[in-house]
């Protein structure tokens, strides 16, 4: 009996593994295929990107299933990423949208204009294009919410997002960058919310000891052009200036690296970085 319900289990995880959310013309009444569904991992999508793939694996892009529908003279672009993980898809979306533009309530995070749709649900990253011009809002939404009801889930916010204190904050400022955070190559994958002045990061190393080994080579890398000052903040902090970064205030707690950047005369750095320092789980 155990070694039954073992193979049954394991063949239902390897179909659900295999499982892959697809796009469907048939979502919506009146639609029809036009043309084979497209495929594409990582190692081939420049085939379809023409130049533009690097903006997806940078978000670690893992795989896209894509689909032409027609009704009439419209026919709509409707492809499916999928990423590594549901943080990977939404910072995908938010690079994406247009923050003059408002959000829409799909699955994490959505926007709906005329011409286009997009919005990420878990690890999935879908956007549906229109032709020819006009508004197009309405299919968009039935194709969008349609899909959306397919793909199962997360829809909550990353967590990272809701550290970052909402005071003076700009609207849909929050973003994930993918590498190279503050422009520094020493900094990795991490979260940028941008204030009326200044701007706040958070990133997550592997531990608490490589976050320490990277909160030193951030300081000997400011040092390089200014004075660092220890403060107290968390576990460790510093303030400085600098050339690029400005008025600077940091903070490891844990595994994590945080605090502000481009900070105004005036501005307590280290009692803002504190306050976003108490926020980090």
């Amino acid at each position: 009996m155990r070694f039954s319900i073992f193979w049954i289990g394991l063949a239902a995880a390897v179909s659900a593994a295999a499982q892959q959310v697809a796009p469907d013309c048939a979502l919506v009444a009146g639609w029809q295929q036009q043309g084979p569904v497209r495929s594409f991992e990582a190692d081939n999508l420049f085939e379809y990107m023409d130049g533009n793939a690097e903006g997806y694996l940078i978000y670690q892009f893992q795989r896209m299933k894509g689909v032409s529908c027609r009704q009439g003279e419209v026919t709509l672009i409707f492809d499916i990423s999928e990423m590594a993980d549901p943080d990977s898809a939404y910072g995908m979306f938010a690079a994406n949208r247009d923050q003059r533009q408002p959000s829409e309530a799909l699955g994490m995070g959505g926007q709906i204009v005329p011409r286009k749709a997009i919005f990420a649900k878990d690890k999935y990253y879908v956007e549906i294009a229109a032709n020819p011009a006009g508004d197009h809002t309405a299919t968009l939404r039935a194709f969008s919410q349609a899909i959306g009801k397919r793909i199962q889930g997360r829809t909550s916010l990353p967590e990272a997002i809701s550290w970052f204190p909402t005071e003076k904050l700009v609207r849909d400022s929050i973003r994930m960058v993918p590498e190279s955070l503050l422009g520094l190559r020493l900094l990795k994958r991490g979260w940028v919310a941008q204030y009326e002045s200044g701007k706040a990061f958070i990133m997550r190393e592997a531990s608490p000891e490589v976050a320490a080994q990277t909160m030193e080579k951030f300081k000997a890398r400011i040092a390089q052009s200014g004075q660092v000052q220890a403060v107290k903040i968390a576990d460790e902090g510093f303030q400085a200036t600098d050339k690029y970064l400005g008025r600077l205030s940091v903070f490891r707690k844990g595994r994590y690296l945080g605090g502000y950047a481009g900070l105004a005369e005036g501005q307590d750095g280290p009692a803002l970085a504190a306050a976003l320092a108490a926020k980090v789980q």
